[in-house]
C-alpha cells in the first residue's frame, strides 16, 4: 500500500520525466544529499542529441538578471506545506465552488499544481508595482533560511515580507525574480484555451514583457492594453503625470484561445437590446444591402433563393413546407439583391435559431440575429474604468470605511472577465488585494446567469495600526477581501432577488500552513525521549479530519470545491468526497467491517492513516479486501 508524499509536486522531477519521454538515453541516476538514488539528466549526451541547436559561447538573444536561475529552481522545488480549511470564516461552505486562500502566493501556486492543472480559463493579476515602497514577497532564494529570516522578519501571521527600495542594488532583479517564478507556475494551471492578463505601470512594463514573452512565447502575446484609470493624471509625478496603466495579455495556445464576441462600451451594449438563451442580440435585415452591384442576383446567383416563412411567423426554412410563404431578397424599390449567406449556411443559422421572420405593414421580412460584438481596441478610455470613482469609492461605500488605497475599478474587472471567460469558467487571481475580481465575477454572473468560479489568493499583509481600516477591525488585507466578498454578495442578491436565487456568492477559506504530518525523518543521533513521544502519531496533534482530507485532495489532484459528506460506520467517521471520488477514514484501529463497507462502495480512491492498522499483516489484509471487492480502487495511507 503506497504512502502519500504530503508535499507539493516536484516540478523538476516532472520536467526530467518529460525529457526522458523524448530522449530516454539521456536519463541517468545520481544520489541526493541523503544518499538516495534519483533520476538525473546527462546534459553532455543531451547536447550531443541536439548538437545542431546548442548555443556555444556567450552570444544569444535572452533576457536575464541576477537571481533568475535561482527563481527558476525555486519555482520547481516541492514544499512540505498544506492548505488548512477554515469553515468558520467561509460563506456557504457546503455548497460554494469559490475559493479564498490566505498565504504566500508562490506556495499557493505550488499547492494547486495538481488539483487545477490545465483548468484555469483566466489568470488575472494586479501585482505590487515596483515603485520602491511596495511590500513584496519572498524572492531572494540565494541566501540561507536563517539569513533570510534575519533580513526581512515576519508579520504577525508568520508571513515573510520585505520592502524593495531603490537603494537596493538588486532593485529590478528582486522584483523580476518574484514575478518570474509565480508566472511560470501560473501558466501550468491555465487551460489550453486560457488567457493571462497582468496589470502593470511604466516602471517594469518592458521588463515584465520580456519575462512573459519568455514564459508564454512572443507569438502568444496578443496585446498591450492602455487603461486610462486616472484621466486627470498624478499630480505628484516629477515630469509627466501618468493617467494610465497597462495590461499585458497572453494566451497559452493560439490554436485554441478565442476572445468572446461581446460588447464592452455602454453605447455598444445598448444596441443589443434583445436577449434569448444564447445571450444578447439585435436584429438586422438579412438582405445584403452593401457591396453595391457585387451583391445582386446576377452577380451572386448562389445567394439568391427563397426563404420560406409560416404565415404566423412561427417557422422559417430554406425548404418549402405546408402553408409557407416564399420570401426573396428584393428591396423596397424592387431591386433583386441577395441574402447574406448561401442556402446551406442559411439552413445552419436557422437551425441555430439565428434567422427569423417578422411582419411589417403586412409584408414579411427576414432578419438575422447579430450577437453582441465589438472590436476590442488597445486603448481603454471609458470613464467607468476610473480607479477612484469606480474602485476606491465603491469599496469605501461597501465597507463603510476607507480600507484600500488603489483598488481596481469594479467595471474594469467586469469587462476583462466578460471578454475572456465563458459562463462556467474558473478565474484565478493570486494578488487579489481587496477582492475586486471576486466582486466582478459575482456581478457578471448575476447579469448573464453565469456560473463562473473564482480562486483568490492573498498574503495576509498587516494593516497599519493607525489606519482607519485597522481601527474598524480589519487587521490584514485578507480580512478586507473576505468581508468585501460577503457584503458584495449580499448586495447583489438584495438588488436582484428574482434572478439571483441560485447565484453562488459563497467561498471556502483555506490558509497555507506547514504540513499536517510530523517530520519523522530524523537521524538516529537526533532521537530523544521527547521526540519518541511525539512520534507516537505521524499526524500533528492540532490537525483534524478536515485538515487531513483536504491535504489528501491536494496530493491526489482533486478540486477543492466539490461537495462531500461524513457518516458514522461502526464507530468510525468516514468521509465521502464527491460521491466516491475519494473515501477516507482517519480513525485509529479501523475494523474490517468499515474497510469492507468502504470497499463495497468501490470509490476511485481510498485513504487511511498508517496508524489505523496494528501491524503489517493488518495492512496487507486491507489490500487484499480491496483487491477482492474493489480492484480498481487506488488505496493509500498517510
Amino acid at each position: 500500500m503506497d504512502k502519500m508524499r504530503m508535499e507539493s509536486v516536484d516540478m523538476t522531477a516532472q520536467n526530467i520525466e518529460k525529457i526522458g519521454a523524448l530522449f530516454p538515453n539521456c536519463i541517468t541516476e545520481t544520489v541526493d544529499e541523503k544518499g538516495t538514488l534519483k533520476k538525473a539528466i546527462n546534459f553532455e549526451l543531451l547536447k550531443q542529441m541536439l548538437s545542431d541547436d546548442i548555443i556555444d559561447g556567450d552570444e544569444a538573444y535572452e533576457f536575464t538578471w541576477v537571481g533568475k536561475k535561482a527563481s527558476i529552481v525555486e519555482a520547481n522545488k516541492p514544499i512540505r506545506k498544506t492548505l488548512r480549511p477554515c469553515p468558520e470564516e467561509s460563506v456557504d461552505w457546503d455548497n460554494t465552488e469559490n475559493l479564498y486562500i490566505e498565504g504566500d502566493n508562490l506556495e499557493v501556486l505550488k499547492l494547486l499544481q495538481e488539483s487545477y492543472l490545465g483548468k484555469i480559463k483566466l489568470v488575472y493579476i494586479d501585482p505590487p508595482y515596483n515603485t520602491g515602497n511596495d511590500i513584496l514577497y519572498k524572492n531572494d532564494y540565494s541566501v540561507s533560511q536563517e539569513e533570510y529570516d534575519e533580513e526581512i522578519g515576519m508579520d504577525e501571521d508568520g508571513n515573510y515580507l520585505f520592502t524593495n527600495t531603490e537603494s537596493n542594488g538588486r532593485f529590478h532583479s528582486d522584483w523580476l525574480s518574484m514575478m518570474y517564478s509565480r508566472i511560470k507556475l501560473a501558466k501550468n494551471l491555465m487551460a489550453d484555451n486560457g488567457f493571462f492578463a497582468i496589470a502593470i505601470d511604466h516602471n517594469e512594463l518592458f521588463n515584465l514583457g520580456e519575462i512573459c514573452d519568455e514564459i508564454f512565447g512572443f507569438s502568444n502575446r496578443i496585446g498591450v492594453i492602455s487603461v486610462v484609470h486616472k484621466p486627470e493624471g498624478r499630480n505628484q509625478a516629477k515630469y509627466i503625470g501618468p493617467s494610465n496603466e497597462f495590461m499585458l495579455l497572453y494566451i497559452k495556445d493560439d490554436r485554441k484561445a478565442r476572445i468572446r464576441k461581446v460588447a464592452l462600451d455602454d453605447e455598444q451594449v445598448a444596441l443589443f437590446d434583445m436577449r434569448d438563451e444564447n445571450g444578447a442580440y439585435r436584429l438586422k435585415n438579412f438582405i445584403r444591402l452593401a457591396d453595391g452591384k457585387y451583391a445582386t442576383r446576377e452577380a451572386k446567383p448562389d445567394f439568391w433563393y427563397p426563404i420560406w416563412a409560416a404565415k404566423d411567423l412561427s417557422k422559417v426554412s430554406v425548404e418549402e413546407f405546408d402553408g409557407a410563404v416564399p420570401v426573396y431578397p428584393i428591396t423596397e424599390t424592387g431591386v433583386e439583391r441577395t441574402w447574406k449567406t448561401t442556402k446551406d449556411t442559411c439552413a445552419e443559422r436557422i437551425a441555430a435559431g439565428d434567422i427569423l421572420a417578422q411582419k411589417e405593414s403586412g409584408k414579411i421580412y427576414i432578419f438575422e440575429k447579430l450577437r453582441e460584438d465589438q472590436v476590442i481596441k488597445t486603448h481603454w478610455i471609458n470613464k467607468k474604468y476610473h480607479g477612484f470613482h469606480f474602485g476606491t469609492k465603491i469599496l469605501d461605500d461597501l465597507l463603510g470605511v476607507k480600507t484600500f488605497d488603489f483598488p481596481k475599478s469594479l467595471y474594469l474587472m467586469h469587462d476583462i472577465i466578460k471578454l475572456f471567460t465563458e459562463k462556467d469558467d474558473i478565474i484565478l487571481d493570486f494578488f487579489s488585494g481587496s477582492a475586486t475580481s471576486a466582486h466582478a465575477i459575482m456581478q457578471l454572473n448575476s447579469e448573464d446567469m453565469g456560473e463562473r468560479k473564482f480562486i483568490l489568493a492573498q498574503i495576509p499583509a498587516s494593516c497599519d495600526s493607525k489606519s482607519a481600516a485597522y481601527k474598524a477591525g480589519y487587521h490584514n488585507i485578507c480580512e478586507i477581501g473576505k468581508e468585501r466578498i460577503r457584503r458584495a454578495g449580499r448586495k447583489i442578491k438584495d438588488e436582484n432577488p428574482l434572478t439571483t436565487q441560485d447565484l453562488d456568492t459563497g467561498f471556502r477559506v483555506f490558509k497555507v500552513s506547514d504540513s499536517n504530518m510530523n517530520d519523522v525523518y530524523y537521524s538516529p543521533a537526533e532521537y530523544s525521549q521527547d521526540l519518541l513521544s511525539m512520534l507516537e502519531s505521524n499526524v500533528k496533534s492540532d490537525r483534524n479530519d478536515l485538515d487531513l482530507l483536504f491535504g489528501c485532495l491536494l496530493e491526489w489532484g482533486l478540486p477543492l470545491s466539490l461537495p462531500y459528506s461524513s457518516e458514522e460506520i461502526d464507530g468510525c467517521t468516514v468521509h465521502n468526497y464527491n460521491d466516491g471520488d475519494l473515501i477516507a477514514c482517519f480513525d485509529e484501529n479501523v475494523p474490517d467491517s468499515v474497510i469492507k463497507e468502504i470497499a463495497k462502495r468501490q470509490p476511485l480512491r481510498a485513504v487511511f492513516r498508517d496508524s489505523s492498522f496494528a501491524n503489517s499483516p493488518s495492512k496487507i489484509n486491507v489490500g487484499e479486501i480491496f483487491k477482492l471487492m474493489a480492484p480498481d480502487t487506488r488505496v493509500k495511507v498517510i
